[in-house]
């Protein structure tokens, strides 16, 4: 007879009364050969809630004996599943068996057992003739393997299974949840939405498995720099998703996308092989552009476009007027075929001039596209758009062809520096159709000096190596375009044959400012290129003291404002002729923060009475308005910026209706070529002024203050011509 049987299984109250044709002993057989075929097993307590007796069987299969477990507390040998940490929903087994309660199929782990172990065990408590409570007897079976099919089928309902991060259906499913109970505990939510860029690039040249390879290493890298701040999920192919939840400050927002960026674009080794992309981020916050899931995941989207759009590697935050954006850039889509074919697009040419002599040496060609409708269209807006449809190879063949023309046309001999694309110098043909080119212009090759970026080093080094090679070989110049861009490195420069480094604009830059790293980091990339006897151009110096310290720290060329904008191929050609190829600088005397030149009405609050004002120009730091009548010096002003944005200042210059004000904190960057405030008015108090929950306005503080109580401080001027960009202007007072 089994142990099961010597504590209770015969009792009448816990084996049903025996059939004349099956008794005691066929039942006790039946019990034991159920427990041997591994198919459940039976466990008992006594009333002080001591395990006295649990399956033999069960105990081998833990790889343990009896006496570990015969004489221990139940609730000390299993556990309930959440109910050993913060966020248990389930009661612990020693509230269960204290109570008394009868226990059904409760999911335990089964502490000292070799390799994590869980069962669902049940129970009934025992009580005596009397009633007295004797202890519990149970059955338990084994649901180990069951179990872990079903977290393996739970992890592929809510992972990406290449990457391990959240999938789209899940992130859909908790941004949905979040943003519910969000707008009723009054709390933002941050969405950011990346798609990498020149990812197509590494499927194309390195294959779908290095493909893979590379998102499972930008998933990490990905966790690497967000932590805990979010969640991060896969939308799938090269897209992501990072939810953070309380984030609505806009400088916090921009300084981590932009620290994403700058990880994401360090190389990556695939399999023996280099590869370098980058990633492109659109920024939306709930409540401020969406309510929803859809509404915000649109409006990300909508910035990643403008992100793209702006020439890649950049942010963008939603804004209202993306939407015009977007519609601008598909009518250029359907413009820019039609612009190549009807020779739209035009060659400007930039010199580049000798430190020590500010003579050109070399002019860099620009691509310009004369809209007949628009006028001149950036190139930061036409050649993402021309890369998306396949037109940058047949545009690059176009520039190539005419520079070269044009060069032939100078009436001295100078270099004219091309750029290559990417897409260009993956071309196998490339330097095959740049011997042709040279042979149809009969231009020196050593005239023509190709500027390439970084982003031609993604997929086969040795192919890359071999292309330098033959370019070589035809007798042109190599120079490396945007040296420091957030993924230099330092091992294709022991390879590649570059005549020259470019040194990106962002290092000269603020270079003079005190605290500022840049110029230490402009004698380094000196040395470094004449170490390796190559020349360097200063990118991007506009003003006087830039120019004195470029020229300090060794830079052999410079080229900027402060020597020339690009010029047409027809004052190219007149300047040469005439021999002038020293350049004059002229500029500020000092680096200052950018100002931007802008147009446009705001509102200037004062108490609390808005007047109508013209925003001329904006920095970080301050701003110069017109349109109030001799405010004091020294007055505390609020600038509506429209969108939510207000900004505190204090005028510190006035003169007639033109003001100087000072912000009392910084604006930030909104990843675009404009500022924007780190703070917005919250729709939320919106809402608690009366207002029905929405998206900002335009004319949010309108919404947010009502109607005016006190009395206007100061005249309001129509500025009549300002808006014009007319600098003589004329006033026309109106009192309020």
């Amino acid at each position: 007879m089994g142990l099961f049987a010597r504590v209770g299984v015969e009792d009448g109250r816990s084996v049903a009364s025996a059939s004349p044709r099956f008794g005691s002993a066929q039942r006790i057989e039946l019990l034991d050969s159920f427990e041997a075929a591994g198919l459940g097993c039976f466990w008992a307590t006594d009333d002080a809630g001591r395990v006295v007796y649990l399956s033999e069987s069960a105990v081998r299969s833990l790889g343990l004996t009896s006496e570990d477990f015969v004489g221990r507390q139940l609730s000390e040998i299993f556990a309930c599943e959440g109910s050993g940490g913060p966020g248990g929903t389930e009661r612990p087994l020693s509230f269960l068996l204290s109570a008394r309660n009868t226990i059904s199929g409760l999911a335990v782990s089964v502490a000292g057992a070799r390799h994590e172990t869980w069962w669902e065990i049940s129970g009934k408590p025992q009580l005596d003739a009397k009633g007295r409570f004797t202890g519990y007897r149970g059955s338990a079976k084994d649901i180990t393997v069951a179990r872990e099919r079903q977290q393996q089928a739970e992890t592929m309902a809510r992972c990406d299974s290449l990457t391990g991060l959240a999938n789209r259906h899940f992130m859909e499913g908790q941004l949905n949840r979040t943003l519910d109970a969000y707008r009723s505990a009054k709390r933002s939510c941050a969405l950011m939405m990346l798609d990498l860029d020149r990812f197509k690039q590494v499927n194309d040249t390195l294959g779908h498995p290095a493909g893979d390879e590379l998102l499972k290493q930008v998933a990490g890298r990905l966790a690497t720099v967000i932590a805990k701040q979010g969640t991060i999920g896969r939308l799938g192919g090269d897209e992501f998703l990072v939810m953070l939840p309380d984030k609505d400050d806009r400088g916090e927002l921009g300084e981590l996308a932009q620290r994403v960026i700058q990880m994401i674009s360090q190389p990556y080794s695939l399999s023996g092989s280099r590869a370098i992309i980058g990633t492109s981020i659109g920024i939306a916050t709930a409540p401020y552009d969406g309510l929803d899931a859809e509404s915000l995941t649109s409006a990300a989207d909508l910035a990643l476009y403008a992100a793209k759009g702006g020439g890649r590697g950049q942010f963008r935050f939603f804004a209202s007027d993306l939407k015009d954006g977007a519609n601008m850039r598909r009518r250029i889509e359907e413009d820019l075929r039609d612009a190549l074919a009807s020779g739209a697009l035009e060659m400007h040419y930039q010199p580049i001039v000798a430190s020590s002599t500010n003579r050109a040496t070399c002019m860099e060609a620009l691509l310009r596209w004369n809209h007949a409708e628009r006028g001149f269209v950036a190139p930061s807006i036409f050649v993402p758009v021309a890369e998306e449809m396949g037109l940058i190879r047949e545009i690059g063949s176009f520039v190539l062809q005419r520079c070269c023309e044009d060069a032939m046309n100078w009436p001295l001999p100078l270099r004219v520096a091309v750029n290559v694309s990417a897409a260009q110098f993956a071309r196998d043909d490339f330097p095959a159709q740049v011997a042709q080119v040279l042979k149809q212009s009969r231009l020196d090759p050593e005239r023509l000096e190709l500027e390439i970026t970084e982003s031609v080093f993604v997929g086969d080094t040795d192919r890359t190596q071999r292309v330098f090679e033959e370019l070589k070989a035809l007798g042109v110049r190599l120079a490396l375009d945007d040296f420091g861009t957030g993924y230099s490195s330092l091992s294709y420069l022991q390879r590649a044959p570059f005549d020259k480094i470019k040194i990106d604009r962002s290092f000269v830059q603020g270079a003079t400012d005190a605290g500022n790293n840049n110029s230490e980091i402009l004698s380094a990339i000196v040395t470094l290129a004449e170490a390796l006897h190559m020349e360097t151009v200063a990118e991007g110096v506009e003003t006087l003291d830039e120019l004195k310290l470029v020229k300090e720290r060794g830079a052999s060329h410079v080229q900027g404002y402060i020597f020339s904008a690009a010029l047409t191929q027809e004052e190219v050609v007149a300047r040469l002729a005439a021999e002038a190829l020293e350049f004059e600088a002229k500029g500020p005397a000092r680096f200052r923060a950018e100002r931007r030149t802008l147009f446009r009405r705001i509102g200037v609050i004062h108490d609390d009475f808005r007047y109508n004002a013209v925003l001329r120009n904006l920095s970080k730091s301050g701003a110069m308005i017109e349109g109030l009548l001799n405010v004091p010096v020294g007055t505390e002003l609020v600038l509506d910026l429209g969108g939510g944005q207000l900004a505190v200042c204090t005028a510190r210059r006035s003169k007639a209706a033109t003001l100087g004000v000072e912000f009392e904190s910084q604006l930030v960057s909104d990843g675009a070529d404009g500022l924007c405030t780190r703070h917005r008015v919250s729709p939320y108090a919106i809402e608690a002024a009366g207002r029905p929950l929405a998206p900002l306005p335009m004319d949010a503080y309108a919404m947010l203050a009502g109607k005016s109580s006190s009395m206007p401080c100061f005249a309001e001027v129509v500025m009549n011509d300002t808006l014009k960009g007319d600098p003589s202007t004329s006033y026309e007072y109106r009192y309020r």
